[in-house]
């Protein structure tokens, strides 16, 4: 599921909060395996590492298709690197002794800068396809647990700050804006 060359591609603007339609609405799933897709993958890669990000989902580069990358330390601190073409995401039991969840901070490409606490599961499972329509699986635990479903959220059209109390998103998205009151674009 790695794939070769993967920060070779082309680093593209990140979909801030509010600015595109297609980070707010379900993304479409991927049909087609061919080259587009491969390169999509690339940039992707190259545009979460000049971002300074841990996952990045095709909409945050508004692109409305179903794949996201990863590129995070698990709760042993072990990257977990690799992408996922139409994931599904199963919250996982904890093994042992594991907490179900955890509350931790969150933040997000799309709403640069502030981070809030929120309850994700400690254990989770991404199962889809790769560029060739194989399939693969990602199971992760702690960050990178908390990274696989922090995309495929947004996949399914959903902010991390969408997950939270109104006036704390509305304090948060404020402050992404900064002092001219727009998200950089």
């Amino acid at each position: 599921m790695r794939l070769p060359g993967r920060y070779d591609g082309v680093a593209r603007p990140i979909v801030t909060y509010g600015s595109d339609q297609v980070l707010h609405r379900a993304c479409a799933p991927v049909a087609e395996f061919d080259e587009r897709l491969r390169r999509l993958v690339l940039d992707m890669f190259a545009s979460m590492r000049e971002a300074d990000g841990v996952g990045l989902a095709a909409n945050q580069i508004g692109i409305d298709a179903r794949v996201f990358v990863i590129d995070c330390p698990d709760a042993e601190g072990e990257d977990v690197v690799g992408y996922v073409v139409n994931p599904r995401l199963t919250v996982l039991p904890p093994v042992d002794g594991e907490p179900a969840e955890e509350v931790t901070e969150e933040g997000c490409l799309s709403v640069p800068g502030p981070y809030a606490d929120l309850a994700r599961a400690f254990r989770a499972r991404v199962d889809g396809v790769d560029v060739k329509g194989k399939p693969v699986s990602i199971e992760a635990t702690g960050m990178a647990a908390r990274c696989l479903q922090h995309e495929v959220d947004h996949l399914d059209g959903v902010v991390y700050v969408d997950r939270l109390p109104e006036d704390l998103r509305e304090r948060l998205l404020a402050e992404a804006a900064g002092p001219q009151g727009e998200l950089p674009a």
